[in-house]
């Protein structure tokens, strides 16, 4: 029945409710099963945690720490989120650096999974990215096809990513077009896995 008073919706009063009742996992042992579609990209799914390096022609040259977390639901696509940290000469931590979510799904062709994939990268300083990519075992190559911003975030205007999994390790390495300058080498790390 619909409330005859639309300031008074039925659930405005209505007591609370429980947890999420689903559950995310990066562990393949435990949680829900892996969507079928998602099997090409089961080696990436877990937490992995490492080093890099980045820069850019506005900035100096800096270290950094991150952790990359990859999960599922049970749904076609995969969640990513990714934090990291300024490191000193001593691998001190100094500050926190760059964070990101988002979500990779395979494009399917009717039922048949496709080498393509597509991604969708937000960062709290107002960036999103739409990235077009493919994948070649277990390499992922993904390019911008929109930069979308607040007013207030920096200039960027395109980014290409390439991703791999050699020898157990996750390898990275992200380029970026802003503040004036063309694709640019911005950041390349080294992550093991340390969870899934």
């Amino acid at each position: 029945m619909v409330s005859e008073n639309p300031l008074q919706p039925p659930w405005l009063n209505a007591p609370p409710v429980d947890p999420y009742p689903y559950e995310e996992s990066h562990d393949l042992r435990v949680g829900p099963k892996l969507h079928p579609s998602l099997d090409g990209l089961l080696p990436y799914i877990g937490v992995w945690r490492g080093r890099g390096r980045g820069g850019f022609p506005t900035i100096e040259d800096f270290d950094y720490a991150q952790e990359i977390r990859i999960s599922h639901d049970g749904r076609p696509f995969l969640f990513y989120e990714s934090r990291a940290w300024i490191l000193d000469e001593q691998s001190c931590p100094v500050r926190p650096a760059g964070r990101e979510v988002g979500w990779w799904r395979p494009v399917l062709d009717g039922d048949r999974v496709t080498d393509e994939l597509e991604a969708l990268m937000t960062t709290p300083t107002g960036v999103m990215e739409l990235h077009i990519g493919k994948r070649s075992g277990t390499r992922i190559e993904f390019a911008t096809d929109a930069v979308v911003r607040t007013a207030t975030a920096k200039e960027v205007t395109a980014g290409a990513r390439l991703f791999g999994i050699v020898e157990g390790a996750l390898l990275y390495a992200q380029e970026m077009a802003a503040m004036g300058h063309s694709l640019s080498p911005h950041l390349s790390a080294r992550l093991i896995r340390v969870g899934g």
